[in-house]
């Protein structure tokens, strides 16, 4: 064929494209040759995005981060899950405060920047399966690829000769010996499929299918912990309540709930009904010995009785980590204390209040404090500050503590105040806490007048006339212990846990198999030799695979066994003659 006139090159110029480096350059100035990138618009552009974000390193970049993002949510108080927790890092810390809260620290899982990450997390593991899972599905349904034409150039290869009879027909023998291959090799899990050409016989087997079967469960297994999480968590919800002895608590938002977190899908007015009341709370101390650990709680077991619309009240147990379990809620046992029975009358000797009141536990001996706050019924609002302990001893610096956790010696004290207490202007007060900013001390502290104390059973005056205060003795009811217990519940309801467990168990399976199960092709031929047949094995891995040369003297060790032949030697393999490369033209001397 002849080179058209317009490919006539100069006898005197290099023998090389017009692109190569060498060319000389026709910009007419001296120095290297612009590079001139295609001009993309904007499906270009969105195409290039669209991979980007699908890529296996950006999901790999999005899941490290999603891991980092979450980092503050279990560093931070989370309205979520701990709104006293909040609103105690906001008195705490009121310069920092408005700074985290801007940033969304405070509601990390549902702030917009964590969202965004989870959002673009879900579309990359969605855009990077349907693809694969495409192309693995079209893999399943192909056969295995043709056998190469020499085998011995794939660095796992063995080679070996078999004797025929006489009279053997050497086409016949080299088909069954590859009959006999593919029965093993498909009795191995592996795929076959026979390629012969004329008297040369082979079998293509492959396996390892798992492997990205595995990978494409571990990825899809993700996106279904994405979605579980996203709409569960829109359907879930958490709340907190306190229980004192003798107590019930109902399943509704208006009358049991200390706090209530719902998601965005909760029906507040289709939460499952029943009630539980906390018949009785028991702890198991250690012995009061006075060595290092001693009184320390061992066991914590709240005694309850379930009550269900159409069914009899049942018995229900809570403990440590082994929660209740009713309509689909769990009820967790999250702490306890003491609330002993304060009853305040005025100075004409009505009872204006009289109410258990639990006391926060600030140390294992279970030294509590607590509020007690009367708003109406006297003269002026009061606000009482009080410790309470379970067994009060007093320290060399006369101070009062408590030395056990048990009811041994029970003593109640109180710091007497006098005034507004903030709650008329619609203010959200904790009911645990008082703030006596703007209100008159009339008993304890620098008021002139000591802090009262009570024992179970006794009642003081109040200070100038204006009341009196008791600390009822539960036994005088009939009841074991002077003092009630409470129990601090969290009830919570997850209906995505179930699926987000199961996508995660197959998220691991799919891990291990796409880590574990090798990815190999092996290949048998047979070819009709002088007297004898040429018995080819050879494998190559896809991947990683340190087993495929045991793989490959496997099939053969097995496959010579079952031929029962004698081995003999073959002649050298002769070499394919190799098509002479043209020589390179020299490139003249610019210089």
């Amino acid at each position: 064929m002849s080179r058209p006139s317009s490919d006539q090159a100069d006898p005197s110029a290099p023998l090389r494209p017009g692109d190569h480096s060498d060319a000389p350059d026709d910009s007419g100035t001296d120095g290297d040759r612009p590079i001139t990138q295609p001009q993309l618009g904007l499906v270009g552009w969105l195409r290039w995005g669209w991979r980007q974000l699908t890529s296996m390193r950006t999901a790999l970049v999005l899941l490290l981060l999603l891991a980092i993002a979450a980092i503050p949510g279990s560093i931070v108080p989370q309205r979520s899950a701990d709104p006293n927790g909040v609103t105690q890092w906001r008195t705490d810390n009121p310069d920092l405060y408005p700074i985290l809260d801007a940033l969304q620290l405070f509601d990390v899982y549902t702030s917009v920047w964590f969202s965004a990450i989870y959002i673009l997390l879900f579309v990359s593991l969605v855009g990077c399966v349907i693809p694969r899972t495409k192309h693995h599905w079209q893999a399943l349904k192909s056969r295995p690829p043709r056998t190469p034409v020499r085998l011995s150039r794939l660095a796992d290869h063995r080679t070996v000769g078999v004797a025929l009879s006489e009279d053997e027909d050497a086409a016949a023998a080299a088909s069954a010996a590859v009959d006999e291959a593919q029965r093993q090799l498909r009795k191995s899990g592996y795929r076959v499929e026979r390629y012969d050409t004329g008297p040369v016989a082979s079998v293509s087997a492959e396996r390892g299918y798992l492997r990205e079967t595995g990978n494409l469960v571990f990825h899809g297994a993700l996106v279904g912990v994405l979605i579980s999480v996203g709409i569960g968590g829109g359907l879930t919800y958490t709340g907190q309540t306190v229980i004192v002895e003798g107590d019930t608590f109902v399943n509704s938002l208006g009358l049991g709930y200390t706090s209530f977190n719902p998601g965005r899908f909760v029906d507040t007015d289709q939460m499952p009904p029943y009630s539980l009341t906390l018949d009785k709370f028991d702890v198991t101390y250690g012995p009061f010995s006075g060595g290092p650990g001693h009184g320390m709680a061992g066991d914590f077991l709240a005694h309850l009785t379930v009550t269900e619309p159409g069914q009899e009240p049942r018995d229900g147990e809570v403990r440590v980590n082994h929660p209740y379990g009713i309509e689909g809620d769990r009820v967790y046992l999250m702490g306890n204390g003491y609330a002993p029975t304060i009853t305040v009358r005025d100075a004409a000797g009505e009872v204006v209040f009289s109410e258990d009141v639990p006391f926060l536990p600030q140390d294992n001996n279970m030294t509590s404090i607590g509020v007690v706050k009367i708003a109406d019924g006297m003269p002026k609002q009061l606000g009482f500050a009080g410790f309470f302990y379970p067994t009060a001893a007093t320290l060399e610096t006369g101070a009062i503590a408590s030395a056990y956790g048990d009811l041994t010696n029970p003593l109640v004290t109180f710091r007497v105040y006098e005034g507004d207490l903030g709650i008329d202007d619609g203010t959200p007060r904790s009911v645990y806490t008082l703030d006596p900013t703007g209100m008159e001390q009339i008993a304890g502290g620098d008021s002139g007048v000591a802090s009262l104390e009570l024992e179970p059973g006794q009642t003081v005056d109040l200070p100038g006339g204006r009341g009196t205060v008791t600390f009822e003795d539960q036994r005088a009811s009939g009841a074991e212990a002077a003092v009630k217990r409470y129990v601090s519940l969290s009830i919570h309801r997850d209906v995505g846990a179930p699926f987000v467990l199961v996508f995660a168990i197959l998220a691991t399976l799919g891990l291990l198999a796409g880590l574990f199960v090798p990815r190999r092709r092996l290949w048998v031929k047979a070819t009709p030799v002088d007297g004898a047949i040429r018995l080819e094995y050879a494998g190559l891995a896809r991947g990683e695979d340190p087993a495929i040369a045991q793989a490959v003297a496997d099939i053969s060790r097995s496959h010579l066994a079952a031929l029962g032949r004698d081995e003999v030697e073959l002649p050298p393999e002769a070499e394919r003659p190799r098509r002479p490369r043209p020589a390179r033209a020299q490139a003249p001397d610019v210089n």
